[in-house]
């Protein structure tokens, strides 16, 4: 009798350390996936959230308001009053705070105007529209350009450039120096007073 109850004993002892060493697995194996569960939380975070990229600033769409040209051989000019709706797309998960510039506008590599953007801030994974007025002339460009020939084909190839420089603000903590660069060609058709064609990079 006493050595049933010994026996007994030690298979009770033996199923509880069993049940012991079954338990502290789980827990290992619980820690484990929970360890590998927050590497993949951590690097999905620093490759998409903590990523800051440079926004994008470009030229959405432009009207002729205005359109004067002269055609004369010896003094070929033009005049333009063109509204411009310019954006600053931003697919970070913090805001861009960006400061004032100017988009300049040159014929043949020649300055015929510019516009201001003033300061402002595009939100997170969204893109602000602006809308600028900019003034164009022929006056900087010298009588021996190819201003006459271009006036009577009818059409004008300008370009605007620019850049914007700013901060992207992520999660009040992370404030990363960002620019964004314009390089816009676009051409006039003079005869319909329209923006015939525009490709910025």
């Amino acid at each position: 009798m006493a050595e049933q109850n010994y026996q007994q004993r030690k298979i009770d002892m033996e199923s509880g350390a069993e049940l012991k060493r079954k338990k502290r697995m789980k827990l290992f194996a619980y820690a484990a996936a929970f360890a590998v569960f927050q590497t993949i939380v951590i690097l999905v975070f620093s490759l998409t959230v903590m990523r800051i990229k440079n926004p994008k600033f470009r030229v959405r769409s432009i009207t002729v308001e205005d359109l004067t040209y002269n055609s004369t051989p010896n003094s070929p000019s033009f005049n333009m009053k063109l509204n411009a709706e310019v954006t600053v797309k931003n697919t970070n998960f913090g805001h861009f705070k960006f400061e004032n510039t100017t988009i300049l506008f040159d014929y043949g590599g020649v300055q015929v105007g510019e516009a201001f953007v003033e300061k402002g801030r595009a939100k997170a994974r969204s893109t602000k529209k602006m809308n600028v007025t900019v003034d164009l002339n022929s006056n900087n460009i010298k009588a021996n350009s190819n201003l006459g020939s271009d006036i009577l084909s009818g059409i004008l190839t300008l370009t605007s450039h620019s850049k914007l420089s700013g901060k992207v603000h992520l999660m009040k903590l992370i404030k990363k120096n960002k620019s964004a660069g314009m390089n816009c060609t676009l051409t006039v058709n003079l005869a319909s007073r329209a923006i015939q064609d525009m490709k910025c990079q």
